[in-house]
């Protein structure tokens, strides 16, 4: 992030009560903090101020009796706030997750669906008329990835391709070329720029969530009618909510039970479609817990092997 960016951040996190203000998550005070990582905090703050307002209403016989948001420009951000106990309660990504667990010691909490989601997956895609036809194919060749903190457009192809026993380069722009013997790999920022490399044949494999995929927005129909899908990953949870790991029990057991009861609220309707238009919280159950923990071991090894 440059300079420019960091203050213009900073600005904007100013401009909203309580995302740039010193927050404590302390239940001797009384206060549940609700974290997120964004780049645009102002366009997020209202949305998770409902949904804190609304919990918040209904754990003051846990003692807690006001919320504030606090947001982080990074996972590394993010990481310290939880560690010094700024920070309660973050919403994030399976790999977000994963990545907050490691370093902080965060603990996954609940899963949450997104538009009704539950699960998603990548895809990997290419030009038909392209010379790799599968991911055994890639080495000496290009992939675009969305940016470092997407689970189903990074950290899964990345685990995926190291588990495969490629070498994993970065590349300084789409136009470099990757040694023979590694996978050069690119940040494109937004699926459709992802999409538009690949048909440009400036990189030769996009990879994208499923639900990217299928959005005429992101992956243009008169682009899509020249890829064809390499491979489809084995599904992740969508959504997980993790708390830091010296949250009372009280209190971490009386938000679980609000969260899960208000798909059934009548109080609640409307909220959680403001709120990552998340219909319902649930459990993890087995197939989850085997999907972070599998997620968890390709995380770790993409940090150790290319970061």
């Amino acid at each position: 992030m440059t300079g420019s960016i960091a203050r213009l951040f900073f600005m904007l996190a100013c401009l909203i009560p309580g995302a740039g203000a010193p927050a404590h998550a302390n239940e001797d005070s009384g206060v549940l903090v609700l974290g997120r990582i964004s780049d645009d905090p102002k366009s997020h703050y209202e949305s998770m101020k409902v949904l804190l307002d609304y919990v918040v209403s209904r754990m003051g016989d846990v003692g807690i009796h006001e919320g504030k948001v606090l947001m982080a420009r990074d996972a590394l951000q993010m990481a310290s706030y939880l560690r010094r106990g700024r920070v309660d309660w973050v919403s994030e990504t399976a790999g977000g997750a994963v990545l907050l667990q490691r370093r902080a010691g965060a603990e996954t909490f609940l899963l949450s669906d997104r538009n009704g989601i539950r699960r998603y997956h990548t895809i990997y895609f290419a030009r038909r008329d392209n010379d790799v036809k599968s991911l055994d194919d890639l080495q000496g060749h290009r992939i675009a990835f969305q940016n470092p903190t997407s689970t189903s457009a990074y950290f899964i192809p990345a685990m995926e391709l190291l588990e495969r026993g490629m070498n994993l380069e970065i590349l300084g722009s789409p136009f470099d070329p990757p040694v023979p013997d590694s996978v050069g790999y690119v940040f494109a920022r937004t699926e459709r720029n992802i999409a538009t490399w690949v048909h440009k044949e400036l990189v030769d494999v996009g990879a994208v969530s499923n639900l990217d995929w299928t959005n005429p927005r992101k992956i243009p129909e008169f682009f899509r009618s020249d890829f064809v899908v390499l491979r489809e990953s084995p599904e992740v949870p969508r959504g997980v909510e993790i708390v830091r790991k010296t949250l009372d029990p009280a209190v971490r057991a009386r938000l679980r039970e609000v969260l899960i009861g208000m798909a059934d609220d009548p109080e609640a309707v409307g909220l959680l479609e403001q709120y990552h238009q998340s219909m319902r919280f649930f459990d993890l159950d087995e197939r989850d817990r085997d999907d972070m923990e599998r997620l968890r071991i390709g995380v770790n090894k993409v940090s150790a092997g290319i970061e």
